[in-house]
């Protein structure tokens, strides 16, 4: 119970700052295309090409433990995901009817992106964060099984499994077992509310 907001904070803080960093980055990517766009596909793929909970271990442990760092740190891992999502929303809508009457009555191209195509293209954005934030619990909870999470002794789920492995020979099984358990609802619930997003969305396309 005491490391539950710490763990639903640090995964909403990190789900946040990689959803409005990528929407923004991908929709200017999308729109603009060119060289910006050329540049932004090879930083993606430089990014997609270290195994992601390597580089997050790596990062970490360089910047060292901390829930501002955990959250920039894990915030880069799902970035490309969500660059590449809001890329192909903003291509795919760019020449769609209701862009082309903004740039008729005289909307400068950042007003027709931000004002018309963004918004069209947000759910689903957002039916991605909530499936992706399933993946981030799981991703914070492994840093702070290792020892590279918040600062050592804060109430946190992975650090209660690590620090709790050892008692499960002696029959205290407890204290390993709920912090998982209460990962696992977690990530579940941030999945069905995606999956629910989702659903709506091809109802919505249908």
């Amino acid at each position: 119970m005491a490391a539950a907001p710490v763990d639903v904070f640090i995964t909403v803080a990190v789900v946040v700052l990689a959803l409005t960093i990528g929407t923004i980055w991908g929709a200017l990517a999308g729109f603009f295309g060119g060289w910006f766009d050329a540049t932004t596909l090879r930083c993606l793929e430089m990014i997609q090409s270290f195994p992601s909970l390597l580089l997050a271990m790596l990062a970490v442990a360089v910047a060292g433990p901390g829930v501002f760092n955990v959250i920039l740190v894990v915030a880069v891992l799902p970035l490309p995901d969500y660059v590449r999502l809001a890329r192909a929303e903003v291509l795919t809508k760019k020449n769609w009817q209701f862009a082309e009457a903004a740039r008729m009555v005289g909307n400068s191209p950042l007003v027709v992106l931000f004002r018309h195509l963004v918004p069209n293209s947000m759910r689903p954005l957002l039916a991605f964060a909530s499936i992706n934030a399933s993946w981030v619990t799981g991703s914070i909870a492994a840093l702070g099984y290792v020892g590279l999470g918040i600062e050592p002794g804060s109430a946190e789920w992975g650090s209660m499994i690590s620090r709790g492995q050892n008692a499960i020979v002696s029959g205290a099984w407890w204290i390993s077992f709920f912090p998982g358990a209460a990962i696992l609802l977690l990530s579940i619930a941030f999945h069905l509310i995606g999956d629910g997003l989702s659903s709506s969305n091809r109802g919505e396309k249908r």
